[in-house]
């Protein structure tokens, strides 16, 4: 008969370097002065390291703790030689194009961790898909008008990706979709003139975060359904470009 295990035996830190070769995951995101940012992106690491049976942990560019050093710091404690860094990022806007590669380059020379950067989470087809489970489970109706919110850049490019992730989502509804920003033009009052009732707020965010806040007062005193930040659901979304990275770079 095999031995019990024995129920008292303490039980191991997730950040200590598991037997098998995976590397760890480590989730980067913008971070946010909002509350419960932070938990978001925890639950969707915790997500992540249960679905592909690896440590994942969290990190942030700005506002949040712990910065990339220090998630870098702590998984090289633990015993790990290499990590996947996985940007928690829709566009290709300044964070992911400056931030990103600059961040990891000053950590990598600063610490006994190889860090290799995976693939955004993107604005592509994966992504359209979660936003139309997300649309249904906020209850909102296939002829009713919607809402795409994204934090916005300062770079053309990176709105056109939202707008071009609005038009194909509206390719599968009766109802108008538009996407608008947090942080430039259009707003939402800029797109809202003209545009059908009942609306639909779907945000194109992982975590709760300030600029949601006026967005939904505005829900609640029009009546309109909003949906919740990807946060968790995205935890496929992110194994798959952790996946990517390695096959890309194997360890």
């Amino acid at each position: 008969m095999p031995a019990l295990q024995d129920a008292h035996a303490t039980p191991r830190d997730p950040l200590t370097k598991l037997s098998h070769p995976n590397p760890p995951l480590i989730g980067l995101a913008h971070g946010s002065r909002h509350p419960g940012g932070g938990l978001d992106i925890e639950r969707l690491m915790a997500a992540v390291a249960e679905q592909a049976k690896i440590t994942a942990v969290p990190a942030y560019l700005d506002l949040a703790e712990p910065d990339l050093s220090a998630a870098a710091r702590q998984l090289a404690e633990a015993g790990h030689t290499a990590a996947v860094v996985v940007p928690l990022l829709f566009t290709e806007a300044f964070h992911a194009t400056v931030d990103v590669p600059e961040t990891v380059r000053d950590v990598t020379e600063s610490r006994s961790l190889d860090l290799v950067v995976a693939d955004i989470l993107g604005t592509g087809d994966d992504v359209a898909g979660l936003l139309r489970q997300s649309i249904v489970t906020a209850g909102i109706d296939d002829q009713s008008s919607v809402l795409l919110f994204g934090v916005g850049s300062s770079r053309p490019a990176a709105n056109e990706a939202v707008f071009d992730l609005a038009a194909r989502l509206a390719a599968r509804r009766r109802g108008p979709v538009r996407g608008c920003f947090g942080t430039c033009p259009p707003g939402v009052a800029d797109v809202l003139d003209g545009l059908p009732e009942p609306v639909g707020i779907v945000p194109l965010f992982l975590s709760d975060g300030l600029l949601l806040s006026p967005v939904r007062e505005l829900a609640s005193q029009r009546g309109w359904r909003m949906a919740e930040p990807l946060g968790e659901h995205a935890a496929d979304l992110v194994r798959q470009r952790y996946d990517s990275a390695r096959a890309r770079r194997p360890f």
